[in-house]
């Protein structure tokens, strides 16, 4: 069941998000050849805490770590190490907070140093899919249109769309439904509804869709060991279309990257 938010729900969720946006800015700053996941993870601990927020990662289901830290051919879930980040890696992050009794989860693909030209690609077409995802969420829309519109993008790059791990409801609970899978038919799935918050998170692989876990029990490979690339936004249905609730702002802030690509998506300030 979908469990519609009330605005002033939202607006709380809103905060969550947001934290966790700030938080992946602060960390951005700090991903560079020789940092090490576990470095990163301490710094988010105590950032979270220090503005009123609880890791949302920490202790679920037994998790270890505030952050998910994956590099190159990990997929997701990657357990923070104090193995040094190379030149040429990318380094996705993913990191939720609990605040006012909400979830935000957001996560994005770092770039660590020069990295090579078709490793760039895969992460600019799997971020620029999560936007076309993010397109097909509005009032008339069902959740197999943002799945067929994010698979057929990937696809037609000829990158393979991760099929076991899915986007979800967002709200009181990490996962709530509905599922909201990569791939998908259009016009099949549950209807969105005003008041419904997602997030959406296109898990995209150079190579082969299928994937494999490392032993810890966490870790998500890809089974040819290529590159993956993963991107998440936390999205509102207010007045029938999509508005970001997380935000890259503070990432490009500290990375010095100028990007318009989430006005579409912006709360409209009113007097």
């Amino acid at each position: 069941m979908i469990i519609v938010k009330t605005a002033e729900e939202i607006e709380l969720m809103r905060e969550s998000a947001l934290l966790v946006s700030k938080t992946l800015g602060m960390i951005a700053a700090e991903i560079k050849p020789g940092a090490s996941g576990l470095h990163l993870d301490k710094l988010a601990e105590a950032f979270i805490r220090d503005h009123g927020g609880v890791p949302g990662f920490l202790g679920m289901y037994d998790f270890p770590n505030t952050l998910n830290i994956s590099p190159n051919a990990q997929v997701v879930h990657g357990i923070p190490t104090d193995e040094p980040f190379q030149e040429g890696d990318i380094i996705s992050v993913d990191c939720g907070v609990l605040k006012n009794g909400f979830y935000g989860d957001h996560a994005y693909t770092f770039e660590i140093g020069e990295v090579a030209t078709e490793t760039k690609k895969l992460l600019q077409v799997t971020k620029e899919s999560l936007y076309i995802g993010i397109e097909a969420l509005k009032i008339g829309n069902r959740v197999g249109d943002v799945g067929y519109a994010i698979q057929n993008y990937c696809e037609s790059h000829g990158y393979g769309v991760v099929r076991e791990l899915v986007g979800h409801g967002l709200g009181r609970d990490l996962h709530e439904s509905p599922e909201m899978p990569n791939y998908g038919k259009r016009g099949r799935g549950k209807k969105f509804v005003e008041g419904m918050v997602v997030a959406i998170e296109p898990m995209i692989n150079m190579g082969t869709r299928r994937i494999k876990q490392l032993k810890d029990g966490w870790t998500i490979l890809t089974a040819d060991g290529k590159p993956s690339a993963h991107f998440e936004h936390d999205i509102a249905l207010i007045d029938g279309k999509p508005q970001l609730l997380s935000t890259f702002d503070y990432i490009y802030e500290a990375l010095g990257i100028q990007s318009d690509e989430e006005n579409p998506y912006r709360r409209v300030q009113t007097e």
